[in-house]
């Protein structure tokens, strides 16, 4: 879609140009990368630092929501698939609490 529209190369394009590799092998690497990356920020989410718990979570919910609308496919240029769901789901059908 962003090359359709002139924008940045993809990550995906990046590693087919540089490695050599196939689409679906560069996809395989990324999708590598953000496990790797979760479990990252997961372990050190746990370790005690001198960072205030309020900021850590924010930077911890920032990537969540990243993630929402980045794992399958780009739903935030594509916003009316799956984030409007989200939305609903969140907003407009919250569950009681």
């Amino acid at each position: 879609f962003e090359q359709k529209r002139g924008h940045v190369v993809s990550a995906v394009e990046l590693l087919i140009k540089y490695r050599g590799v196939s689409e679906q092998e560069a996809v395989e690497e990324l999708q590598k990368r953000v496990i790797d990356a979760w479990k990252d920020t997961n372990e050190e989410f746990l370790r005690p630092i001198a960072v205030p718990m309020p900021i850590l979570t924010r930077v911890l919910n920032l990537s969540r929501v990243i993630d929402v609308l980045y794992s399958d496919g780009d739903n935030y240029t594509h916003s009316e698939t799956k984030l409007k769901d989200y939305v609903t789901s969140l907003f407009v059908n919250p569950l009681p609490m």
